[in-house]
C-alpha cells in the first residue's frame, strides 16, 4: 500500500485528468463481466473505496457477488496497478462523512438520481432534481440509505510499468486475506 501510495502521489502530480480514476469490474447473476469508471475516494491498509448508489448496477452486482476487480491506469507515467479481491460495505459513519464533503448539488443529485434505471427523459431527472433542491433548500442534505460505499479488501496488486519494447516491468504482491503476510513475485512482461 507504500508502493501505492507513491505511485498516486506521482500520478497526482503528472496526470492531466483525475488520477483517482478507476475501472470498477465487477460481474452480473449470470457470471458477464461489467466493467466502468470510478473515483477512488481512500485506500488504506483496509483497501480501496468508492462510493455509488447501492441499487445501480454495480451495487446490486456487488451486493450478489462481492468480488471486484480494478484498474488505475496513468497513461501520463506509463504505468498501471490492478487490484482483486473481495467487497465489503463502508460503515454508516464513513458512508456519511464523505457525504457532507460532497457539493449540495452532488447531494441532490444522489437524492433524484435512480442509477441505472431506465430514465423516460431527461426532463424528469431535471423534474426529481428541481423537487429535491427544494425539499433540502435549507440546512444539510441526509444522505440517502441507498447511497453508500464499497471497500474492495486487495489480495493481489500487481504494478506494471512500461519499458521500450515491451519489455514492461510487472510485480506482483500476493496474501491468501486480510491481515495475511503479502509476497512480492516479479512477472514476466
Amino acid at each position: 500500500m507504500r508502493l501505492f501510495g507513491a505511485w498516486l502521489s506521482d500520478a497526482t502530480a503528472s496526470e492531466p485528468r483525475d488520477p483517482t480514476a478507476m475501472t470498477l469490474a465487477t460481474v452480473d447473476s449470470e457470471g458477464l463481466p461489467d466493467a466502468r469508471m470510478v473515483l477512488l475516494k481512500g485506500a488504506d491498509e483496509r483497501g480501496f473505496v468508492f462510493f455509488t448508489n447501492t441499487q445501480s448496477q454495480k451495487g446490486r452486482e456487488l451486493d450478489a457477488n462481492p468480488k471486484a476487480a480494478l484498474v488505475f491506469h496513468w497513461k501520463s507515467l506509463n504505468r498501471q496497478v490492478r487490484v482483486r479481491g473481495p467487497v465489503e460495505r463502508v460503515t454508516a459513519g464513513e458512508a456519511d462523512a464523505y457525504f457532507a464533503t460532497r457539493p449540495k448539488q452532488a447531494q441532490i443529485g444522489a437524492w433524484a438520481s435512480k442509477q441505472s434505471s431506465p430514465l423516460e427523459s431527461r426532463l424528469a431527472f431535471e423534474k426529481a432534481i428541481a423537487v429535491y433542491a427544494a425539499k433540502y433548500a435549507i440546512g444539510v442534505v441526509p444522505r440517502p440509505s441507498y447511497w453508500s460505499g464499497f471497500r474492495i479488501v486487495p489480495l493481489v496488486i500487481e504494478f506494471w510499468h512500461d519499458r521500450p519494447f515491451r519489455l514492461h516491468d510487472r510485480i506482483e504482491f500476493r496474501r491468501s486475506g486480510p491481515g495475511a503476510a503479502w509476497t512480492k513475485t516479479r512477472l514476466y512482461p
